[in-house]
């Protein structure tokens, strides 16, 4: 029996190694593969955990963002009205003084001025520290990271606060130069109107639109000089005093330069530029309607273009606009520039770019 058995498990020999070397091999395959599967669930959980961890960090500074906006309004707005003042020539029209007609036309200059100023400043504001607040966030992120405990921060906290305190170029030189502009364009828009010739909301849009059109093209300088100076020694200006992380501060500086000088930042100006005009408009719309109770078909049909007002009265109007637009209570006129589409996807394409370990942006 035993040899019988032997004679064909010799005869049989190859067909016995190969049938345990297949089974042996899908055993230690099937090992493999449990493990490949562990390291890639394993690889994938953690990717997903950072991802998770990165999209909250970034929706944390997004709202960062909102409030260092609106605690931001408060300064743009007093140093605005610093320097066009036309308080004090409503203070002096009420004296009735001998020049009566020369001070309304310079209030007339001056209200158009720095309502159309506040809104330039204020969407440059939102832009601007979305650009800055995303950088160091991007930095911050990287900084908190795994693996980068040991190493010298990206953005320590002095470097953060000297370098979010280039935003007092908007406030200060570049708030001065952009009034110049605006100036110029409004006195060659409304500066030759009669104080008693009425104007439609329609007519109104018309000049913003030619003023827009002189002060984005009419200027030698990019529109982010008015943010950011673009000099090199007012950059190192800027990082003086911190001597141990100049360097540091000056590169933060000069890539926010980058970003504004970039095609991405100027679409997105311009998108908030577009909704900041328009939701004045809006604004100004409220005081155009048809008297109530008017049912005159002209009025139903196209009530914009028919209701008209003379600019005396518009000036009041238009002299009152900044306590909406620069106002630190969430308005409509600050809550769509916050919420803008282009806004929002831009900062996340900052925060990207910012929060990519360098090794793999190569």
């Amino acid at each position: 029996m035993f040899s019988s058995a032997w004679n064909f498990v010799k005869r049989h020999k190859r067909k016995f190694i190969f049938a345990g070397a297949v089974v042996g091999g899908v055993y230690f395959l099937g090992k493999y593969a449990q493990t490949k599967i562990r390291e890639i669930s394993e690889k994938e959980a953690t990717e997903y955990l950072s991802q998770a961890r990165r999209q909250f960090h970034f929706e944390s500074n997004q709202r960062t963002c909102n409030m260092t906006v609106l605690s931001m309004l408060p300064p743009l707005k007093e140093a605005i009205i610093h320097q066009l003042n036309s308080e004090d020539l409503t203070a002096l029209l009420k004296t009735k003084p001998a020049n009566k007609l020369e001070i309304w036309e310079d209030l007339k200059i001056m209200s158009f001025t720095r309502t159309i100023v506040s809104v330039y400043s204020t969407c440059m504001l939102v832009v601007l520290l979305r650009v800055q607040l995303n950088i160091i966030g991007g930095y911050l992120y990287l900084d908190n990271s795994a693996g980068k405990t040991n190493m010298a921060p990206m953005a320590p906290p002095d470097v953060q606060q000297q370098y979010l305190s280039s935003i007092q170029h908007l406030l200060g030189d570049g708030l001065t130069q952009l009034m110049t502009v605006v100036k110029k364009a409004v006195q060659n828009s409304v500066g030759g109107m009669s104080l008693k010739q009425s104007l439609s909301l329609l007519e109104l849009e018309q000049q913003l639109s030619w003023i827009r059109a002189e002060v984005e093209s009419g200027t030698e300088r990019n529109m982010g000089w008015y943010m950011l100076a673009d000099d090199g020694n007012a950059l190192e200006d800027q990082a003086c005093g911190l001597t141990e992380h100049d360097d540091v501060t000056i590169r933060l500086l000069n890539e926010t330069r980058d970003m504004l000088d970039s095609p991405d930042f100027s679409t997105v100006l311009n998108a908030c530029l577009n909704r900041g005009f328009s939701r004045l408009l809006d604004n100004l719309a409220e005081f155009f309607r048809p008297p109530p109770g008017d049912s005159s078909p002209n009025f139903a049909s196209d009530s914009l273009s028919v209701v008209s007002l003379p600019l005396a009265k518009i000036i009041p109007i238009i002299n009152g606009q900044i306590n909406t637009i620069c106002s630190e209570t969430p308005s409509h006129f600050v809550q769509e520039l916050l919420m803008n589409d282009h806004v929002k996807e831009f900062a996340a394409n900052v925060y990207e770019t910012f929060s990519t370990p360098q090794e793999l942006q190569k």
